[in-house]
């Protein structure tokens, strides 16, 4: 693979070693990413958010369950869902655009597992804000653990 800002840089040259002809490609899967010429993470992070997806979704009936507490809904978090995207985010360089997702859906998540919360003043039920996820998760969120572990 030839990464380049040309475009057509490496286009008609294969390489030859050791009487072994090797074609150029667009791209390719290495350590469980795919590495591509134009360098992008964004087609990886969509990836990594679909598999998040489905592991949230096979332990969504734990996680929003009134049964159990919210500690051990965040042991389960972070030893069920939270590894699936840190095993390929810690090497990927991530932009703004992308942390915002996995910020959005970290929250989404957190939100769940939290459930409506009642207000004591009115006693209505409403949603929790961002705000109050990032009080009350404080070292949960995404993008400060893949900083964190990638400094490490």
């Amino acid at each position: 693979m030839v990464v380049s800002r040309d475009q057509t840089a490496g286009r008609s040259h294969s390489i030859i070693f050791d009487n072994r002809s090797f074609e150029r490609v667009e791209g390719f899967r290495y350590l469980g990413i795919t590495l591509t010429n134009q360098n992008s993470s964004q087609e990886e992070i969509k990836s990594i958010l679909k598999s998040e997806n489905a592991c949230y979704h096979s332990v969504q009936n734990l996680l929003s369950s009134n049964l159990l507490s919210r500690n051990l809904k965040i042991k389960i978090y972070r030893t069920i869902i939270l590894p699936v995207i840190l095993y390929v985010c810690e090497t990927l360089s991530l932009t703004l655009r992308e942390e915002c997702r996995l910020i959005v859906f970290e929250n989404r998540v957190l939100g769940r597992m939290c459930g409506p919360m009642r207000n004591k003043v009115t006693g209505e039920w409403r949603k929790l804000c961002n705000e109050e996820l990032n009080v009350m998760y404080y070292s949960l969120i995404i993008v400060r653990v893949i900083k964190s572990r990638r400094k490490r």
